[in-house]
């Protein structure tokens, strides 16, 4: 029994909310996601599948750097990734792991990106919320987790990220269990936090960070965690 089930007690309304303001307080505003553009977030969220951030800055440098020389420009857009051949992708971003998958990964949502969009995001992102998701989820190596990152924080969509963090947390706290549904785990959360742009962006942030800081897979520190009284 993990001293932060006692949250159980309340409604799902109240305690999403208290856990919400318990770590806000602790750790404050946590300023994710870390991108200077829409397509940058993008390719971030991408890179980020099975690795820590810290490898996945890495390899955007590398792409930045890239770019730097060839057009003067330190930025990531679609244009350098259209016109890298998928072996010099691969080797460019080798810092964030399974490197050559994430190379067609990029590929293909730039692919999709030119076909369904012709290159633009401010036309992606005018599509509404429930279309541009089933699209991106039929996108090669695009699954929920990833396409709901790229809708909130590259598309400013109100939807609520699930990742193992969150599984871990809500299961701990005994609101489901470890191993749910994702749709079903945001679809509660959903229902019963108010869907805020902003609130949801700052939420899924703040669990990672407690999920890194204190509620970790093991050895948990739950004497010290926000979350316990």
């Amino acid at each position: 029994m993990y001293p932060c089930s006692h949250y159980r007690q309340k409604s799902l309304k109240e305690s999403l909310e208290e856990i919400y303001n318990r770590l806000y307080d602790a750790f404050g505003p946590q300023g994710w996601w870390p991108a200077e553009t829409p397509f940058e977030v993008i390719v971030g969220a991408i890179l980020t599948q099975s690795v820590n951030w810290s490898n996945v800055e890495k390899a955007i440098n590398n792409l930045k750097e890239y770019n730097q020389k060839l057009t003067g420009r330190a930025e990531l857009n679609l244009e350098l990734l259209e016109g890298l051949e998928e072996e010099k992708l691969a080797e460019l971003i080798r810092p964030s792991g399974y490197y050559n998958m994430k190379a067609r990964k990029l590929k293909a949502f730039c692919n999709f990106l030119r076909q369904e969009y012709k290159g633009s995001l401010r036309k992606m992102f005018r599509e509404r919320l429930e279309v541009l998701r089933a699209k991106l989820l039929v996108v090669y190596g695009i699954g929920p987790e990833t396409a709901d990152s790229i809708l909130l924080y590259a598309g400013g969509y109100p939807v609520f990220v699930i990742d193992a963090y969150t599984r871990r947390l809500f299961s701990r706290c005994g609101f489901v269990e470890e191993k749910v549904d994702y749709q079903e785990l945001q679809q509660l959360v959903m229902e019963n936090f108010l869907p805020q742009l902003e609130r949801y962006n700052e939420y899924h942030a703040l669990i990672v960070a407690l999920g890194k800081n204190f509620c970790k897979k093991t050895n948990p520190d739950c004497q010290d965690c926000p979350l316990s009284i």
